[in-house]
């Protein structure tokens, strides 16, 4: 038996974001659920960051807000684009969910959904 040829080592590059960039913060609510989106922004105008702030809301939800922002930064970061970004979160269902006091998103199914179908309207330009 021969034995396998050697495979390349494929590295992804990390593009942090610089220390002092321009970002978009957006005040939204979905039901009684009052929250603020940040959007860091790289120099190119896109996404490389993502923090979302819930009002009044209990550590293990705040947590948990954290981390999933924090893992699509880094995501995205790495090179996931918005569009599969999009993709993968937009539809996902849990609480809270309902109307929102978005006019382009006029209702989340939670809000990892939120998050996505905002990234979607505001930088793809695509109407929910």
């Amino acid at each position: 038996m021969m034995p396998s040829p050697p495979t390349a080592t494929v590295v992804p590059i990390r593009h942090v974001m610089p220390a002092t960039r321009r970002s978009l913060t957006h005040k939204f609510s979905i039901g009684n659920h009052e929250g603020y989106l940040t959007i860091g922004l790289h120099e190119d105008g896109t996404p490389g960051e993502v923090f979302l702030k819930m009002s009044k809301e209990g550590s293990t939800i705040s947590g948990m807000c954290q981390a999933y922002c924090r893992a699509l930064s880094i995501a995205m970061q790495y090179g996931l684009s918005l569009e599969d970004a999009i993709a993968r979160f937009k539809g996902m269902r849990f609480e809270p969910m309902g109307p929102t006091s978005n006019p382009r998103v006029p209702t989340a199914q939670s809000l990892v959904d939120y998050i996505a179908r905002f990234l979607e309207v505001e930088f793809l330009n695509r109407e929910n």
